[in-house]
C-alpha cells in the first residue's frame, strides 16, 4: 500500500471540515468569524483561489456552493439568522483585536 502523500491527507480533512460545516447549520457565520476569525464564506474564498493558482476558472458563487452544500442564498434562507447585539459586539471586537 502505498503512503498517502501531504496533499492527499490535506484534502481529506478539508472535505471532513467542509462536511462537518454542512452538516453544523446552527453555527453561524459570525459565530465562526468570532472564534475562528474566518467563515464559510472564506473557506469558499480560498477553495476558488487555490482554483485560481492552478488555472482554473471558479465563480465566487460556485466555490461557496462547494462549501456549503446549497446556493448560499438557499443556506441563508434556511439557516441564516440575524446576528445579534452581542454578536455583532464580540465581531467588532474581534476584529480589532485580529485586525
Amino acid at each position: 500500500m502505498q503512503t498517502p502523500s501531504t496533499t492527499e491527507l490535506e484534502a481529506a480533512a478539508f472535505r471532513r471540515l467542509v462536511a462537518h460545516l454542512q452538516a453544523r447549520h446552527d453555527v453561524q457565520n459570525i459565530d465562526l468569524m468570532i472564534l475562528a476569525g474566518f467563515c464559510r464564506n472564506c473557506l469558499g474564498d480560498w477553495y476558488r483561489e487555490a482554483a485560481a493558482e492552478r488555472g482554473l476558472e471558479l465563480g465566487k458563487d460556485e466555490a461557496r456552493e462547494r462549501v456549503y452544500g446549497m446556493p448560499l442564498a438557499q443556506w441563508k434562507q434556511q439557516y441564516q439568522k440575524d446576528a445579534t447585539p452581542e454578536q455583532l459586539a464580540a465581531f467588532a471586537q474581534a476584529q480589532q483585536q485580529h485586525g
